[in-house]
């Protein structure tokens, strides 16, 4: 199975990521929707990560390359 590849991505005021864009996709997926997804190992340089005290939340696998880090797709309008 292909992976789905997250290419966008909006926050929140606070800055906490709260949709993504999968590639092909012309709306935005809701974080929610997307860590079940992410869990199953659907997204391609993705992973869910799960903090005590903190909320669950999505985060790239660090690869060197800022261009896929999902704070740095925010405001690319």
């Amino acid at each position: 199975m292909k992976k789905r590849i997250i290419v966008d991505a909006k926050a929140d005021e606070e800055g906490d990521i709260t949709h993504v864009k999968f590639q092909g996709n012309n709306n935005y997926t809701p974080v929610e929707r997307a860590i079940p997804i992410a869990d199953r190992g659907e997204i391609e340089n993705t992973h869910v990560v799960r903090a005590r005290g903190k909320k669950v939340h999505l985060r790239t696998n660090p690869d060197g390359k800022k261009k896929n880090n999902l704070d740095d797709m925010v405001g690319d309008d």
